[in-house]
């Protein structure tokens, strides 16, 4: 091989180009190598010289990811290997203690994983592998150093037991970590604590590298046991606030002695930052146990310990400068209120001091905005849950709330303001621009305020009044001072849209007394007063993120009182109406629509505004009587009269704009559409006035197109005209609409198209977009394409379709191999467009294929072909890895499976062996849409392949073309048995082993298999009993026996039915019994050998 012939000098200069090399040709040959020494009969030999004459690092960390992976092949090592290594790392380890620390770790890892996987593994009535505990325990007993390296064993093997490798069997997972979890896992945490004890009993020099290093990893090991999935749940992480630690039955024991949670609050106070941060992390650890671990009185007992800790840190308040261990201390008190109530924390004896200090606390943090602005949202959780509680508290104890809720609002609202000057003054950057966060911050604040609400609102009414007052004096001003527009701009934006809309939003939603609306409608009012004032300033005065904050306002105050279900008569409008005249919804919406047209005259030029008003633009035109109250505005006709460049310039083709900017121009005719449809009926003159801003952007294109000039506008203005009439064409929803759209395209301007096509293929911002308006015009939704019997529409559309797919798959493969970067972009999208338009054909019944054989026409055959050809371009791992192709690609072949068999019969072999292998690997995966999609077109499949082989014997000449087809598809499968019995082990393994969310469709085609396959079902079966011990084995033949109990040798629907309910009872029986105890460990990889 490769690497018999290199010596120890050339290995470590390929570990020199691996891990520290700059040159990227030489890193990828260098992994290229890496590869082969894996797969080289050599590797543990190459592996051992590296370890033992390496002049570097780097050669010992190649050689322990060589050992890694060698360790986690799906085929093990025979268990002496297994066991030789293992010893020899941890020989090797001991003998070498101040190796670099990523060394130590990565030799560390393959001692785990070897550990983990071999966990059940049996010698002599010994589990081989779980010797290790007693292995660290002779670490533990030597130097610090090797008692570090101990640690650092128990800590990764903790971390490799609850890590899901997803390429292997989730219940064997389980079960390992299980196991380990009941036997190791608690006396790893003892012994950890006992560690730290005896830290803390006599002096630390932290000045020491060594001890120091001990203590961290000492802690880290708490965390990771703290830290592990005991009942198999995967929180998800981002949920961090939500997370409760499922602690077993048998720890009650430690949690209950007091000393534990003293234990790490003295180390916390003892530490320095980087180690007292981790000492944090495991309280919050403790503080999220699970409440059902206690009885009331502990869980009091617990609580008030927590408590006590809480207010020793608040009065000594020095090791919260750091911002590690503020930010662990926020989600400490965050996890406090996720797992007591607020009527448990009223009744402990130290509350009203702890709640007074975590009130000056938060007031501080907020006040103090630019220290960790992410711990934050820790602290507002905590406030946000608090007063959301007090509704359910029965406690006569005082909350006291009230009281400190208030001035957290006024902090969180006087920081964030004072900040605005900061960020303009100082150039920093603008926290506001992180929406994101910011509303999810005033999510939390808008409960926060509910505590003394018109307090609230009197101070923001002041606020606004003072800011306004302000900002108009500045815009009457001649000087012109730039900073001052801008923090006034950035008060506007911060304090009278977000804050004053979220919080009147909230009380929205929670309450409804009498005196209160009013003040939402004063508030209301002022916004509304705030958009008057900054439309006359147009277009000499403007600021884009005032203009995003007033769009977002106006779509919450759409979403609370404007809409088909929304029919209320509102004191909002009482107040509302005394200055600005608004006294109903129908005035709001005058106001709307106004405003949309002002931003779309003025603001062409910025997309993002104009992306915001267009998407406002379409939320108010759904909804039927929302629309029959717009079309009857000034401003809607207008738009419906106008809609040109030279009023609404984003509808121009000027260089100015990006071409991704023309995006929005979809959302536009989408809305546009559905406002001209409301009277439209059937008036085809009223629909071709509307179009003619279009057909003379068409005709324009058609006279530049035959005189050959001025190519790149012409190409701009055809991409502006696609995604206008994707636009128009996903809003026409009726047979005369879509009718009266597709005379006006055809046979006029699709030509036109398919020409850009032609001439342009290889610049996607082109092609996409003309892809998309016929993937739409394909699309037979609300039934618009059952055109007129006497009318060939249908045929005509799909032959149109037919030529642009072939035009496009032809053109696009002669483009040759892209780089993994520009695969997607520059082919994949396209080519997933293509399968979407097909699809949309194949099963909207519209067409009747046959016609196309019968006549001649070959339209229907190429696209075919053009499918298949762009299929073969296509590697099997980019069909599942690029979500939008495998969504348009399984589907498609579900379609042709169905109603088409005869072409998936015809194929070649190897474009079928290609077909039938990429419905193999779509079976596993995670998108139950592609795995469901992939179950149905092999049930097709095999239902064909059945139907064939029961006819066999009866070949009537009617059914001779028919036979042959079957034959070929037969002749296929005998030549290549292993594609079919490969499916099987994978649906079988899915149903044993996996978290199987789609059984009824992997059931359909299960049946087909079986009785196809009956001789290798046989060999599986007995595959997966003789793997179990011996109590096992009867249990699972019987769970086999009940799965085929009455199911007879055909595929009628009943008998179908059957087998599913069979396979719902056999999959549950399966599962209990291998999940019972057991001393051998089920392997579903022995069904997919």
């Amino acid at each position: 091989t490769f690497f018999l012939f290199k010596s120890l000098a050339e290995l470590e200069v390929l570990c020199t180009h691996l891990y520290i090399g700059t040159d990227l040709t030489q890193r990828i040959e260098a992994e290229k190598a890496l590869l082969e020494l894996i797969d080289s009969p050599e590797c543990l030999s190459k592996c051992q010289l590296l370890l033992e004459q390496g002049t570097t690092s780097y050669a010992q960390l190649l050689a322990a990811t060589c050992l890694s992976k060698l360790v986690s092949r799906v085929s093990p090592l025979p268990v002496e290997q297994r066991i030789d290594i293992r010893n020899y790392i941890l020989n090797y380890v001991a003998s070498q203690p101040k190796l670099a620390p990523f060394v130590i770790q990565a030799l560390i890892q393959v001692i785990a994983k070897i550990t983990k996987l071999g966990w059940f593994e049996v010698q002599k009535d010994q589990f081989i592998f779980r010797e290790i505990i007693a292995d660290v325990k002779k670490f533990l007993q030597g130097t610090v150093e090797h008692c570090i390296i101990g640690v650092i064993i128990l800590s990764e093997l903790t971390q490799e037991m609850n890590l899901v490798d997803y390429s292997r069997p989730s219940a064997k997972h389980r079960k390992i970590a299980t196991s380990f979890r009941d036997t190791s896992l608690k006396d790893i945490l003892v012994l950890a604590c006992s560690l730290l004890k005896e830290v803390l009993a006599k002096p630390l020099n932290l000045q020491d590298e060594y001890q120091q290093n001990l203590v961290m990893q000492v802690l880290k090991l708490v965390l990771n046991c703290l830290n592990f999935d005991f009942i198999g749940s995967s929180a998800d992480e981002s949920a961090d606030d939500l997370c409760t630690v499922q602690i077993p039955t048998t720890w009650r024991t430690i949690f209950l002695e007091p000393e534990t949670l003293d234990l790490f609050f003295n180390l916390y106070h003892s530490l320095p930052p980087l180690l007292s941060q981790l000492a944090l992390s495991c309280l919050v650890q403790f503080a999220s146990t699970r409440r059902s671990l206690f009885s009331s009185p502990e869980r009091a007992k617990y609580l008030g310990n927590l408590i006590k800790g809480v207010k020793r840190i608040l009065e000594n308040p020095q090791g919260l400068s750091d911002p590690g261990n503020y930010h662990e201390f926020c989600r400490f008190l965050a996890r406090l209120k996720t797992n007591y109530q607020l009527g448990e924390l009223v009744m402990v004896k130290e509350y009203p001091e702890v709640i007074r200090l975590i009130a000056n606390f938060t007031i501080t943090s907020l006040q103090h905005w630019e220290f960790a602005p992410n711990s934050v949202h820790y602290l507002l959780t905590l406030w946000q849950r608090m007063v959301a509680s007090v509704p359910f508290v029965k406690s006569t104890e005082p909350h006291l709330l009230d009281t400190y809720a208030p001035e957290i609002t006024k902090a969180f609202i006087t920081s964030r303001l004072e900040s605005v000057a900061i960020v303009v003054r100082d150039h920093l950057d603008d926290p506001l621009d992180d929406t994101a966060t910011v509303f999810q911050q005033l999510e939390q604040l808008c409960t926060v305020s509910r505590c003394e609400y018109e307090k609230t609102c009197t101070l923001l009414v002041q606020l606004f009044d003072q800011n306004a007052q302000n900002y108009q004096k500045l815009l009457h001003s001649t000087s012109g001072i730039t900073v001052d527009m801008a923090i006034q701009e950035g008060y506007l934006c911060f304090l009278l849209v977000y804050l004053l809309n979220k919080i009147i939003q909230g009380f929205n939603l929670y309450t409804n007394r009498q005196g209160e609306e009013e003040w939402t409608g004063s508030s209301r009012k002022r916004v509304f007063q705030l958009i008057s004032l900054m439309d006359s300033g147009l277009p000499q005065s403007s600021n884009e993120k005032i203009e995003l904050a007033i769009l977002w306002f106006l779509d919450q105050f759409r979403k609370t009182y404007v809409g088909d279900q929304l029919q209320r008569t509102s004191k909002v409008y009482a107040r509302m109406s005394e200055v600005l005249g608004i006294t109903d919804d129908n005035h709001v919406l005058e106001t709307f629509m106004t405003k949309i047209v002002t931003n779309l005259k003025y603001w062409g030029r910025c997309e993002p505004v104009i992306s915001r008003t267009l998407q406002f633009l379409n939320d108010l035109s759904v909804g039927y009587i929302l629309l029959k109250k717009l079309v009857k505005i000034d401003a809607v006709k207008f738009m419906l009269k106008n809609h040109t460049s030279e009023h609404f310039p984003f509808l121009g083709i000027s260089d100015s704009y990006s071409l991704s900017d023309f995006r929005c121009r979809t959302t536009f005719y989408t809305a546009l559409t559905r406002l001209l449809m409301v009277d439209l009926g059937e008036d085809e003159d009223e629909f071709e006035n509307f179009m003619l801003p279009l057909t003379v952007a068409f005709e324009t294109v058609l006279q530049i197109f035959n005189n050959n000039f001025k190519q790149e506008d012409v190409k701009r203005m055809l991409i502006g005209l696609a995604r206008d009439l994707r636009g128009i064409a996903f809003a026409l929803n009726t047979k005369t609409s879509y009718t009266m759209l597709f005379d006006w395209m055809y046979p006029t301007y699709l030509p036109i198209l398919q020409k850009a096509i032609e001439r342009w293929y290889a610049e996607p911002a082109c092609t996409t977009p003309i892809l998309k308006l016929m993937a739409e015009l394909m699309q037979n939704r609300s039934q618009r394409l059952n055109f007129d019997v006497s009318s060939p529409n249908g045929i005509l559309l799909f032959r149109e379709a037919s030529k642009m797919v072939c035009t496009y798959g032809n053109q696009i493969l002669s483009l040759g191999s892209f780089s993994k970067d520009q695969i997607y972009p520059m082919k994949l999208k396209g080519i997933s467009i293509c399968y979407s338009a097909l699809k949309s054909a194949l099963c909207g019944n519209y067409v009747s294929f046959g016609v196309f054989k019968l006549y001649g026409d070959n339209h229907f055959d190429n696209v075919l072909q053009a499918f298949v050809k762009m299929l073969l371009s296509v590697s099997h791992s980019d069909l599942l890895q690029y979500r939008k192709l495998s969504q348009s690609y399984y589907p498609l072949l579900e379609c042709l499976t169905q109603d088409h068999m005869s072409f998936i019969t015809n194929l070649e072999p190897p474009v079928l062996l290609y077909v039938l292998t990429s419905i193999s690997e779509g079976l596993n995966a995670l998108d139950t849409v592609v795995s469901s999609s992939c179950c149905t077109s092999l049930d097709y499949i095999v239902t064909y392949l059945f139907k064939h082989i029961a006819k066999e014997g009866k070949k009537p000449l009617r059914c001779r073309e028919a036979t042959q087809t079957g034959q070929r598809l037969l002749h296929f499968m005998q030549q290549n048995p292993d594609v079919l019995q490969q499916m099987m082990s994978v649906l079988m393994n899915t149903i044993v082993f996996e978290d199987c969310r789609n059984q009824w469709s992997v059931s359909r085609p299960l049946l087909g298999l079986i009785l196809l396959n009956e001789k290798y079902f046989s060999e599986l079966r007995a595959s997966l009993i003789n793997s179990q011990p011996l109590p096992k084995q009867e249990v699972l033949a019987q769970c086999f026996r009940n799965l085929m109990e009455g199911v007879e040798q055909n595929l009628s629907i009943k008998n179908r039915d059957r087998f599913t309910q069979n396979l719902s009872v056999f999959r549950r029986e399966v599962a209990e019994a291998l999940r019972s105890d057991g001393s051998a460990e089920p392997c579903g990889l022995d069904m997919m050998s």
